[in-house]
């Protein structure tokens, strides 16, 4: 059962946290910063010589997934080059080709070997790992290693993790960003989401408070709110064990029969129905979208007409419209919420969770 009152009372949830994960959710701004400093020294602009052939991100389970996802967003389809996902390499990788991987297992083999023969082949190489295990070592002289320096548990080190793939990007001339602009964005986001705050000004307690009892239906207003919502989703299955669908609202459109049970939730003609008898009554919508365009605000209002009991979640005006700024402030809101719902819930903290998350 969730403890609602649990999440405006600073010190019990300083109690409750004794794992300190809100204060780890929180530095998503340093992880940035400290990445891009590692990018700076091991010489990643020295990949800018010239354009590759494709980009393969290799992924492995855990927030590279949903990493690689939203970097395939970004670089859109006016993207000059392929971007390939996979997980493990594809046989066709060459010397004319770049690598980006991920992965928090220091003992990958698979992904080892794949990093492997990349080198081997002369590809070029970049790599989001520690510094120990077999992959650091395989391309160990030939990858460019982009160790962590800011210590968060794996489910938390989305912004280290995108901070690794754009500066990638923007090495190979593929995408452009500022890593102060966003590491400052992001720390605001974390500032609005301080312990302190109450949950009506509060964005990531107001989220999970919106989230908490319900299965929540995360669809992205395009592209690339769909792959926040992808990462939304492994961030409250691994903080809260709450479970989420998530589509872009094209896909959950055709899915008539999910679609229609979540079109009757918190509308005018079922307010007054008995939840019980309600199929859709355990889901909750959420309309994610970055809001960085006129084009995608038409597309939410055509969304909410057709779901009048539909939350929307973005970024809010303070974020300058950006989409790559707007989808990591989003990315880290849902992380802090989730570590919210989670202590609330009791789902974080319980025997064995501090060794776990930060094994």
């Amino acid at each position: 059962m969730l403890d609602d009152t649990l999440l405006d009372d600073p010190a019990r949830l300083a109690d409750v946290d004794s794992g300190g994960l809100l204060r780890l959710a929180a530095l998503s701004g340093a992880q940035v910063r400290a990445t891009a400093e590692t990018a700076a020294e091991a010489g990643l602009d020295d990949l800018a010589d010239e354009r590759p052939r494709a980009v393969v991100l290799l992924t492995r389970p855990g927030v590279g997934v949903s990493v690689a996802r939203l970097l395939v967003a970004l670089a859109g389809s006016r993207c000059p080059v392929p971007v390939v996902v996979s997980d493990e390499l594809p046989s066709w990788v060459g010397a004319l080709d770049a690598v980006f991987a991920h992965t928090d297992d220091v003992g990958d083999v698979t992904l080892a070997e794949s990093v492997a023969t990349a080198c081997r082949r002369g590809a070029s190489v970049v790599l989001a790992v520690p510094a120990e295990g077999p992959v650091a070592a395989a391309g160990a002289g030939r990858a460019k290693v982009l160790v962590p320096r800011v210590p968060v548990p794996p489910a938390l080190a989305f912004a280290y993790v995108f901070a690794a793939g754009i500066s990638t990007f923007r090495a190979l001339g593929l995408l452009d960003f500022d890593a102060e602009e966003l590491a400052e964005a992001l720390d605001k986001e974390a500032e609005r989401a301080h312990p302190s705050h109450e949950a009506l000004s509060n964005p990531a307690k107001s989220l999970a408070l919106r989230m908490a009892d319900r299965t929540p239906l995360l669809w992205g207003l395009d592209p690339i709110s769909a792959a926040v919502a992808a990462h939304a989703s492994f961030a409250l299955g691994a903080h809260a064990g709450v479970p989420g669908h998530v589509a872009e609202y094209p896909q959950a459109v055709v899915q008539r029969g999910l679609h229609r049970a979540a079109a009757s939730v918190g509308s005018e003609a079922d307010i007054f129905a008995d939840p019980e008898d309600e199929a859709g009554a355990l889901l909750r919508v959420f309309l994610i979208g970055t809001r960085h365009n006129d084009q995608g605000e038409v597309f939410e209002r055509s969304a909410l007409r057709d779901l009048p009991g539909a939350d929307v979640v973005t970024p809010g005006d303070t974020v300058r419209a950006d989409p790559l700024l707007r989808a990591a402030v989003l990315a880290a809101r849902f992380d802090l919420a989730a570590v919210y719902l989670g202590l609330a819930a009791g789902t974080l903290n319980g025997p064995g969770w501090p060794a776990l998350a930060m094994s």
